[in-house]
């Protein structure tokens, strides 16, 4: 069993990985303007485990990434939020 729990972990520290190599620029501050993620960060966006990676998110990362932006490359990329969910310290209601 903990194999598996440690697998999930990995999985989440790649799209992590692969996130922060194909959009990172896309994603960082200052909150405008907004540029339209690439197709490669749209690519790794459709793949990653959101879920996992909000729960990830804490208020170092909330400092270098405006999350208003994650929040628009999501939509962009056809993974948008959930309204009410919760990324971080945010909630999006979008």
């Amino acid at each position: 069993m903990a194999m598996v729990s440690v697998q999930a972990d990995d999985g989440c520290n790649n799209d992590i990985a692969n996130l922060v190599n194909e959009c990172k620029q896309f994603v960082l501050f200052p909150a405008n303007p907004k540029i339209p993620p690439s197709d490669a960060c749209c690519g790794v966006v459709q793949k990653v485990n959101i879920p996992c990676l909000c729960n990830k998110v804490d208020g170092r990362i909330e400092q270098m990434l405006c999350m208003e932006k994650v929040v628009y490359v999501a939509g962009y990329c056809k993974r948008p939020l959930a309204p009410g969910s919760k990324c971080g310290s945010k909630f999006f209601f979008m």
